[in-house]
């Protein structure tokens, strides 16, 4: 579906029609190397957005979305048993809009027949990928029934379901996983753990976050600072694996970093926190100084304006009022980071819910805080970082290489 790079690609871009019938039109990146050239509909996810639960819901990545049209999209995690058990009650899961493609479905689960199903449904919507969460650390997941991080123990598991989801859906299935669990933490366990699931299943897209989890009842949260970061050991992957593809994840902040990483040959790059905390000074140089195309060009005016549109239609569309107004207007919360009136904004806005039916009312009446020299500014030119490149001397503190060929490996085991 997408070109693996070992450098930043030289793209070509063009307007084509879509396949299929409910798409708008569509980007072609054509990338080219020395050896290889292939063709997908969307530019490749050198930038996507890490699944967060309760956060990257269909009003976020409707927002992201406007911001820029590059960068792929992931839903929050759903649980297989959930797409199985509310078949009747599916595009409150599933449905989205064209407009947020490309786009990736995250599901949960341990129970291979259970995800079967669950893919088996899911396709019919039109995702771009399916992805398989094999790196949730919270106890509510990972505790029960191998669910979440506590897969990457049972790399025959993961192998045999992901084969099993491949069967079921006409898109590539990819995993998104730690470095390790615990004291299951050695570079080798972690290519155990890839060499098995790429051998068993046509898995060829692996999401790491560069931290382990630690499961000693730490919250998510501690899982996310906790345990140190191995840098080293993504681009050990990228060195001992080249069929696969990697996406980094895990720490990573700003568009800076983003490059820097790229820049060492990472394939693709997965930011989470920074791209909902700040959406706009994130996401607003992905298509420019990522992709290397001209962005949207939209101030924050316009992207409230077209965004309103779409909260005000689908305001209680779901029954028992949801969503409300409270509900769409949390993803736009962050849009003013760090602008003159934001804390104004923010006090304005959570009162204006007591008395505001609609995303428009609230808009108008809270948005008086803002400037307009603030509303009205397309996004900046994105500034030199002064942020130390901490991948600068990670080729020289990578694990050994990885034999695969040394490893006596009984995938019937």
């Amino acid at each position: 579906m997408w070109c693996l790079p070992s450098v930043r690609p030289n793209v070509s871009v063009m307007m084509i029609k879509s396949s299929f019938h409910h798409h708008p039109p569509i980007l072609k990146l054509t990338c080219k190397f020395s050896t290889t050239t292939t063709s997908s509909p969307y530019l490749p996810p050198l930038f996507s957005i890490a699944p967060m639960m309760e956060w990257t819901d269909n009003h976020y990545r409707t927002l992201a979305r406007l911001i820029t049209k590059h960068a792929w999209l992931y839903t929050e995690m759903i649980a297989a048993q959930t797409i199985v058990h509310q078949q009747n009650n599916l595009d409150k899961f599933l449905a989205f809009s064209p407009q947020q493609h490309p786009i990736v479905l995250q599901i949960g689960g341990s129970n291979v027949e259970s995800l079967t199903k669950a893919a088996k449904l899911a396709d019919a919507y039109g995702y771009d990928e399916i992805n398989l969460n094999c790196g949730c650390p919270s106890p509510k997941v990972a505790g029960h029934g191998c669910f979440g991080v506590s897969l990457m123990l049972n790399p025959k598991l993961v192998g045999d379901a992901m084969s099993a989801i491949a069967d079921n859906t006409n898109v590539p299935v990819t995993v998104k996983c730690r470095i390790g669990v615990d004291d299951h933490d050695s570079y080798d366990e972690l290519c155990d753990f890839v060499y098995k699931v790429s051998t068993l299943s046509p898995t060829r897209h692996f999401i790491v976050h560069s931290r382990k989890a630690l499961l000693g009842g730490i919250s998510p949260a501690d899982n996310r600072r906790i345990p140190p970061l191995k840098y080293e050991y993504y681009y050990a992957l990228v060195r001992d694996f080249p069929d696969l593809r990697f996406t980094i994840n895990g720490g990573i902040t700003s568009i800076s970093m983003v490059n820097a990483s790229l820049k060492e040959g990472a394939h693709g790059v997965m930011v989470g926190r920074a791209a909902y905390n700040n959406p706009w000074q994130t996401l607003g140089h992905v298509d420019t100084a990522v992709y290397g195309v001209p962005s949207s060009g939209l101030t924050r005016r316009q992207v409230l304006e077209q965004y309103q549109v779409y909260g005000d239609a689908i305001l209680g569309t779901q029954g028992n009022g949801r969503p409300n107004v409270r509900d769409l207007v949390k993803p736009l919360l962050n849009i003013f980071h760090s602008e003159n009136g934001n804390s104004l904004w923010k006090r304005r806005a959570d009162a204006a819910f007591r008395e505001c039916k609609t995303v428009g009312s609230l808009l108008e009446e809270s948005l008086k805080a803002i400037p307009d020299s603030v509303l009205d500014s397309p996004i900046a030119v994105s500034p030199e970082s002064g942020e130390e490149d901490v991948f600068a001397d990670v080729h020289n503190v990578l694990p050994p290489p990885y034999k695969a060929q040394e490893q006596q490996l009984i995938l019937c085991a």
